[in-house]
C-alpha cells in the first residue's frame, strides 16, 4: 500500500499529458508570438519543443503550417495543413493557412473551399475577409474582391490589413494620389507595420516624391533589417535619378530574395548595361522575358545589351521572329538594322531602318498576339471575335479582362463609342496605364476632344509622373494650339529619359519653332534627324525649322522634298514652302 501511494504521484508527475502541460502551452504561445513577428524558423523550433513536451500533432498543425509558410517551404506546410486535422481552438487558423497555401500554389477553387470553412467559424473576422478579397481578386472576381474589402472595413474600420488592401484597390482604380490617405490611415493605427510602409514608400516613389519614399524605406530597414524589398525600392529610386552605380549596389543587397519578380530582373538589366556588363545584363533581361514574354521594354533593353556587347550576329538571330512582326518597336528595328550594318548587309539594314521610320507613330496594340480572339481578328473573322467577347462580358461583367477585351475588339472594328463604354466599365475595377492609352485612342478615334481632355487631366492629377498621360497631354496641347504647355511637357520628358525618342524630339522642335525659340528648335530637330535620317517626322521637322528661320534654304528645300517623298504633301510641308516663298520675296 505504501508502494502504491508512492508510485501513483510519481506517475502523475512524469506523465506528458498532464505534468508538462504548462511547458507545451508556453512553447505554443511563444511560437504564436514568433509568427506574429514573422519569424517562421523560431516558431518551428518552439513548436518542436511543444511536441517534445507531449503536445499532440493536431494541436500544433495549424501553427506549424504557418511557420513553414513564413519560411516559404510550401511542401512542408502542406504536410501539416492538408489533412485538415486541427485541434480545438486552432481550426479557423488552420483553414486560413491552408487557404493561403492553396492560393500560393495556384489552386484557387481549393483555396476558396478552405477559406469557406474558416468563414463558417469566424464570420466577423475582418482580416479573414481581406484574405478572401485577395483570393477573389486573384481569381478575376474583381467586384466581389472590392465588396470583400468594404465588408472588412465595416467590421473593423481600423484594421490595418483591410486599410492596406483598400489602398491597393484604390490605387488600381483611381490612381496613386488617391491611395496615399489609405496607407497613412493604416500607419496611424500601426506605425511599425512593414508591409504598409513598403506600399506607402512605393506609391510615394511612383508619385515622384523620392526623398519621402527613401525616408520611409529607411524606417522599414530600422524595423526589418536587410529587408530586400526596401533595398529594391531604394534601387529603383536611385536608377530613376540616374545613379546607376548606387542602384546596382542596392540591388546586390537584396540577394536572391526577389529573383522571381520581373521588375527586379528588368532593373538588374538596366544597371548592368550602365556598368558595361552587357553579358550580365543580357542574362537578367532574358529572365525578365521568361516571366513576361511580351514585355516590349525588356526586348528593347535586351537588344541594346546584345548590340553594345558586340554580338551583332546574335542580335540578328535572337530577334529574327520579333522583327518579322508588324508591331516590332522602332528601337528594336533600329538596333537590329545597325547590327546588319556592322555585318556588311546594308540592304537589309536599310529595309529595317525604313520600317523603323514608318513605325514612329505609336500604334495602339489593340489585341494580344496570343489567344483565340486575337487569332480571329487576324483572320478577318471580326463578327466571331465580337460575339465571343460580348458573350464573355455578359456572362461575367465584373471581370476586368472581359470588359477590356470587349473594348479592344470594338476599337479594332472602328466603334470608338462602344469601345469607350466597355473601357469605362473596366476602369471601375482597374485603371491601368494601358487602359488609359486605349481609352485615349478611343476618344481620338471618336473626335471627342472634351472627353479626352477630361480623362487626361483626371489621370494626371492622380498619376502626375505617368509618361503615357504626359505624352497624351502634349498631344492634346499641340492639337489645341497650347504650344507653351506642349513645349514644357515635351522638354521635361526629353530631360527625364526620352532624349532618344525621335517622335518626341520632332514634336518638341515644331513646338519650339512656333514659340519663336529657333535655337532650341534647331538643336532638337538636328538631334532627331541624326538619330533617324530615314524618319519622315524628323526630316520634316528639320526642314520646317530651317524654313522658319530663313536659313540654309537649299538644305531646307532638300529636306522638305525628302519628307514629301516619304510621307506625301503634309500641311507642315506646305506651310514651310509658303514661308520660304515669303522670305524670298
Amino acid at each position: 500500500m505504501v508502494l502504491a501511494a508512492f508510485v501513483l504521484p510519481l506517475a502523475l508527475h512524469s506523465s506528458p499529458g498532464l505534468g508538462d502541460r504548462p511547458a507545451r502551452e508556453a512553447s505554443i504561445d511563444a511560437a504564436r508570438s514568433a509568427l506574429t513577428r514573422g519569424d517562421g524558423i523560431d516558431a518551428e523550433m518552439k513548436l518542436r519543443a511543444a511536441l517534445a513536451s507531449g503536445a499532440a500533432r493536431r494541436d500544433v498543425a495549424a501553427w506549424m503550417g504557418k511557420a513553414f509558410l513564413e519560411q516559404e517551404d510550401l511542401g512542408k506546410a502542406r504536410t501539416w495543413l492538408a489533412p485538415g486535422d486541427f485541434g480545438p481552438g486552432t481550426e479557423a487558423d488552420g483553414w486560413r493557412a491552408l487557404g493561403l497555401l492553396e492560393k500560393l500554389q495556384g489552386h484557387l477553387p481549393e483555396s476558396g473551399r478552405a477559406y469557406d470553412k474558416a468563414l463558417r467559424l469566424i464570420p466577423n473576422d475582418a482580416s479573414l475577409w481581406v484574405e478572401i478579397g485577395r483570393l477573389r481578386y486573384a481569381g478575376g472576381e474583381h467586384r466581389a474582391a472590392i465588396a470583400a474589402a468594404g465588408h472588412a472595413l465595416e467590421l473593423d474600420p481600423g484594421n490595418v490589413r483591410a486599410l492596406q488592401f483598400g489602398g491597393q484597390l484604390v490605387r488600381d482604380r483611381y490612381g496613386l494620389l488617391a491611395a496615399i490617405p489609405w496607407f497613412e490611415q493604416a500607419l496611424l493605427h500601426d506605425p511599425k507595420d512593414v508591409p504598409v510602409l513598403l506600399d506607402y514608400a512605393a506609391t510615394l516613389g511612383d508619385l515622384g516624391r523620392a526623398s519621402e519614399a527613401v525616408t520611409v524605406t529607411r524606417r522599414v530597414l530600422e524595423l526589418s533589417p536587410k529587408n530586400p524589398r526596401a533595398y529594391y525600392l531604394q534601387a529603383v529610386m536611385a536608377a530613376r535619378a540616374g545613379n546607376y552605380e548606387l542602384a546596382r549596389g542596392l540591388l546586390l543587397r537584396t540577394g536572391d530574395k526577389l529573383d522571381g519578380l520581373p521588375g527586379v530582373a528588368m532593373l538588374r538589366g538596366v544597371v548592368e548595361i550602365a556598368a558595361g556588363n552587357y553579358e550580365l545584363a543580357g542574362d537578367a533581361l532574358e529572365e525578365a522575358l521568361r516571366m513576361q514574354p511580351d514585355c516590349r521594354e525588356a526586348k528593347d533593353l535586351l537588344a541594346r545589351a546584345i548590340y553594345l556587347g558586340g554580338q551583332y550576329r546574335y542580335a540578328t538571330l535572337r530577334f529574327k521572329d520579333e522583327i518579322a512582326r508588324d508591331d516590332a518597336s522602332p528601337y528594336l528595328l533600329t538596333v537590329v538594322a545597325r547590327s546588319y550594318e556592322v555585318l556588311g548587309d546594308r540592304l537589309r539594314a536599310g529595309e529595317l531602318l525604313d520600317r523603323a521610320a514608318r513605325a514612329q507613330a505609336p500604334a495602339l496594340r489593340v489585341m494580344p498576339h496570343q489567344g483565340q480572339v486575337g487569332e480571329l481578328l487576324a483572320e478577318g473573322k471580326a463578327a466571331a471575335a465580337q460575339a465571343m467577347t460580348e458573350s464573355a462580358r455578359n456572362a461575367d461583367p465584373d471581370f476586368y479582362d472581359n470588359q477590356a477585351l470587349a473594348g479592344d475588339v470594338q476599337l479594332a472594328l472602328g466603334h470608338p463609342q462602344a469601345a469607350q463604354e466597355r473601357y469605362a466599365a473596366a476602369g471601375l475595377i482597374r485603371m491601368s496605364e494601358s487602359l488609359f492609352q486605349r481609352r485615349f485612342e478611343a476618344y481620338a478615334m471618336a473626335g471627342d476632344l472634351k472627353g479626352a481632355q477630361g480623362m487626361v487631366e483626371g489621370y494626371l492629377r492622380q498619376n502626375p509622373t505617368s509618361r503615357a498621360a504626359l505624352r497624351a497631354a502634349a498631344r492634346l496641347a499641340i492639337g489645341t494650339g497650347d504650344l507653351a504647355r506642349a513645349e514644357a511637357i515635351l522638354s521635361w520628358l526629353r530631360d527625364n529619359g526620352d532624349a532618344r525618342d525621335v517622335r518626341l524630339l520632332s514634336e518638341l522642335a515644331l513646338a519650339e519653332t512656333r514659340e519663336d525659340d529657333p535655337e532650341a528648335a534647331r538643336g532638337n530637330a538636328r538631334a532627331a534627324y541624326r538619330l533617324q535620317r530615314s524618319s519622315p517626322l524628323a526630316t520634316q521637322a528639320l526642314g520646317f525649322c530651317y524654313a522658319a528661320l530663313g536659313t540654309r534654304r537649299e538644305e531646307a528645300r532638300a529636306l522638305l522634298d525628302k519628307a514629301q517623298a516619304m510621307a506625301g504633301e503634309t500641311p507642315l510641308i506646305a506651310e514651310a514652302r509658303r514661308a520660304m516663298l515669303k522670305t524670298k520675296s
